[in-house]
């Protein structure tokens, strides 16, 4: 029997491919710094245990398919906290941000349209392109000077006919970077001008650092008609079991065409529903000491950086991650050999293979993705690993190394 060829264009995430390595070398007593996947060890909040331990229903039972009406409106509630003013009616609940951008690109594309977007990319972008048939176009955008956005001319040099949305990540994943206001400016006015979507993933919206201000492209409200916002309360709020995430815009026409799939699908897990209302009740002071931690965790690994020969990064400015180029040529053999081969006082890291975030798995091969994701003594010893690591590295393969 065959399978259809959407999910056979599918691919395996990278972050998660090597796990079985993994399992192998924990049985041999080797302890493995996880730095390969975007999951905090910040505690959840206990606000929504109690909100979850507190329930008093006798039958759990379906609730709206646009979200219980409590959430919404904690939503709505939390946005004009940020200066951005919706009603109940601009946002559905999802399940986590990974369903908000399965709905908006079926919802806005037919089969062979495209949705352009800067790379390196968030991997799971690809494979929500494959499975609903979209065509992602990336413009690249490189480490050397912190990923920064090419001229307007070469964004608008890739759209064509097709192009139904241009797509950012901001704060960004995999790369830390954070949109200036000129370059959110650019998109702002291309999707304007060639009438189209402007989507944006801003998951990572409080993980901005240097005291920036936050800014997204919902506060141009000449691009309302043109805008979704896709969120999450994942990252934010320590929470990533629970898959609680929002699509938001004021194109009404859009929204009703969305409810179809919000009514297909029936329902968000009515538990994790109740939950998410006290997390967005949250006032600043959550936030303040998490992007303190956060700070002292990016300045750790970047001072690790700086001190290792041939390693080539920026210092990010939002979410947390970093992209280092490595010096070496296939960062996908370093990290599995690592795992398979190296240790240093019976300890090793994972991290993630770059080129998993490209549209070309050629490209970003010399790179990966760092998740500063540990507590700061995990840090310390992770890059004291990694440090250790591509010196036994270079001496075992030179023929793999620049």
């Amino acid at each position: 029997m065959k399978t259809s060829q959407r999910i056979q264009k599918m691919g395996e995430p990278a972050l998660l491919k090597y796990y079985p390595l993994v399992s192998e070398a924990q049985k041999k007593g080797k302890k493995v710094y996880f730095l390969n996947i975007g999951q905090p060890d910040i505690k959840t909040p206990a606000g929504f245990l109690d909100s979850v331990n507190c329930i008093d229903q006798e039958v759990l039972s379906y609730q709206a398919p646009e979200g219980i009406i409590e959430l919404r409106q904690a939503a709505c509630d939390y946005y004009r906290r940020l200066g951005l003013h919706y009603d109940v009616g601009d946002l559905f609940v999802t399940n986590g941000g990974s369903e908000a951008l399965l709905f908006t690109f079926i919802g806005i594309c037919n089969a062979g349209d495209e949705i352009l977007t800067a790379e390196p990319l968030y991997s799971i972008y690809k494979e929500m392109a494959a499975a609903t048939d979209v065509n992602l176009v990336g413009f690249k955008t490189y480490a050397e000077d912190g990923f920064a956005l090419p001229a307007a001319a070469v964004i608008e040099a890739a759209i064509t006919p097709r192009t139904k949305a241009l797509l950012m990540t901001n704060p960004g994943n995999p790369t830390g970077k954070v949109f200036s206001r000129e370059e959110i400016e650019v998109m702002v006015k291309l999707a304007i001008k060639h009438n189209l979507y402007l989507i944006s993933d801003e998951v990572y919206r409080e993980f901005v650092y240097d005291s920036q201000d936050y800014l997204s492209p919902a506060q141009y409200d000449e691009l309302a008609q043109h805008f979704i916002l896709i969120d999450s309360i994942s990252k934010r709020y320590s929470a990533c079991g629970a898959r609680i995430g929002f699509i938001v815009s004021k194109n009404k026409t859009l929204m009703n065409q969305l409810k179809k799939l919000v009514q297909m699908r029936l329902s968000v897990s009515t538990i994790d529903q109740i939950g998410a209302v006290s997390l967005l009740k949250l006032d600043g002071d959550f936030f303040d000491g998490v992007l303190k931690e956060y700070t002292c965790r990016r300045e750790i690994v970047y001072a690790a950086l700086q001190e290792i020969p041939g390693v080539i990064c920026k210092e990010p400015r939002g979410a947390f991650y970093f992209m280092a180029k490595l010096p070496i040529k296939e960062a996908s053999h370093f990290i599995e050999w690592l795992i398979t081969d190296f240790d240093y006082q019976g300890e090793t890291v994972l991290l993630s293979p770059a080129n998993d975030f490209y549209l070309n798995p050629q490209d970003g091969a010399d790179e990966v993705r760092i998740a500063y994701v540990l507590n700061g003594e995990d840090m310390k010893k992770s890059m004291e690993v990694l440090k250790h690591g591509l010196a036994a590295y270079e001496k075992a393969f030179p023929e793999q190394c620049k």
